[in-house]
Order: structure tokens, then C-alpha cells, then sequence
């Protein structure tokens, strides 16, 4: 399959590990004068950008929206409905490249089509909800902005958090380590849909991350 991937460039490798060699890949600039033209020749799109427009030009191969900011009903919320199918992914550094892709559905009929959709990219899946933050992103993030709060409190170090957290528990990084490879920036930005969309104080930013935010910093990790 050949899959087209719009403002992908920082998971390029992430991309090429999760689908694998059997594809061809095409990187592409959302200012790119031939987008359009390499959009018609692609298989499988994915649109990574943070207000993502390919549902204007009305492509009628499947499409893959990064929603872990915002739902596809959000998207597509007073749009004319999209020609082709339409799916939700999370597109987080670290999030992409795991055995399980998470996919939303925007039409319940396209559920249909993803068993088939899924064996040609060489992935297993299931379906979510279409929520803010989908699953495993939610639940990443709450631990990362947990971590903030005791690090703020002096509960601990970075590197006692660290070892704790990845002896308790299978999970590949500590959470600042994740915070890190994910990138403070989009944590953030997670955290911040995902409270302005429940108002569940599990997600309440935590000072020490919109510091960190604010600032353009990351973890030093110990």
C-alpha cells in the first residue's frame, strides 16, 4: 500500500516501524503545491496536522484524522460529510509504533471496513470511542501530569519517580522519560483538551508542567 502522510515528518521512523517495509511512504508538507495530486495516488491517508483540512479536498481512500485532541465529531461538526471512510488514531510520538492501534469511527457503518483495512497496513486493532484523548494517550498523560504534582510537592526526585513508577508497573518509560520522548508540548496540549472536555480534575494541569510548557522545557532526566 502506499500511505500518504500530511505534517508527519517527527514520526516518519515511527511510521515506517509500526506498518512496516511492504508499504511505500510519502512524507508531505501541508504547504506542498503537488499535496493534492500525491493525495490522488495514496492508498491510505493520514492527516497529522492540528486543524486537518484533507476532508475539504473529498478523497474517497480511507482517511486517518490524529484526534487525540479533539474528536472526529468535533471535526466534522457542520461539515459536508467526507466521500471516503473516516478514522480517529493518536499520533504522539511513542504511541504510534505499539501492537494495538486504537481507531474511532466517525460512521458506525465504516466499522466494517477497518478488519480489511487493518490486515493490508499489517496491524492489529480496536475500536474506541471517539473521545478526547481516545485511551491509552488519557491514560499516559494523567500519569505524566500525576508525576508533576509529586515532583512539585517534593514527594520524590525525577529519578525516584522514575524507578518506582517502571518497577510498579510494565510500562516501557517513566513518565517523565515519556513526557520527554512525547514531547512536554503535546502532553500538555492532551491534558488541556481533556480537561476543558470532562472538567474532571484528574486532568487539571499540573503547575510544574504549564511551567514547563510555558517555557519550552524538558525533563533532565536524572
Amino acid at each position: 500500500m502506499h500511505l500518504f502522510i500530511v505534517e508527519g515528518d517527527y514520526l516518519a521512523a515511527e511510521f515506517r516501524r509500526k506498518f512496516g517495509p511492504a508499504h511505500t511512504y510519502d512524507f508531505c508538507s501541508a504547504t506542498d503545491p503537488d499535496l493534492l495530486v500525491r493525495l490522488a495516488a495514496a492508498d491510505v491517508a493520514f492527516d497529522l496536522r492540528a486543524w486537518p483540512e484533507l476532508h475539504y479536498e473529498q478523497p474517497r481512500q480511507p482517511l486517518f484524522y490524529h484526534t487525540t485532541s479533539q474528536t472526529l465529531a468535533r471535526l466534522f461538526r457542520g461539515e459536508a460529510l467526507p466521500f471516503g471512510p473516516v478514522f480517529g488514531f493518536c499520533a504522539l510520538p511513542t504511541l504510534l509504533d505499539r501492537p494495538l492501534l486504537e481507531i474511532s469511527v466517525y460512521r458506525p457503518e465504516d466499522a466494517a471496513l477497518l478488519a480489511p483495512l487493518a490486515a493490508s497496513l499489517g496491524t492489529a486493532y480496536c475500536v474506541v470511542q471517539d473521545r478526547v484523548g481516545l485511551v491509552t494517550p488519557r491514560v499516559v498523560c494523567m500519569a505524566i501530569n500525576e508525576a508533576c504534582h509529586a515532583l512539585q510537592e517534593g514527594l520524590a526526585s525525577i529519578g525516584d519517580i522514575e524507578r518506582a513508577i517502571k518497577q510498579a508497573t510494565t510500562a516501557a518509560y517513566g513518565p517523565f522519560e515519556w513526557a520527554t520522548r512525547i514531547g512536554v508540548d503535546r502532553v500538555y496540549e492532551t491534558l488541556e483538551a481533556l480537561y476543558q472536555d470532562t472538567h474532571d480534575d484528574r486532568y487539571r494541569i499540573a503547575p510544574l508542567l504549564k511551567t514547563m510548557f510555558l517555557r519550552g522545557q524538558s525533563f533532565l532526566l536524572e
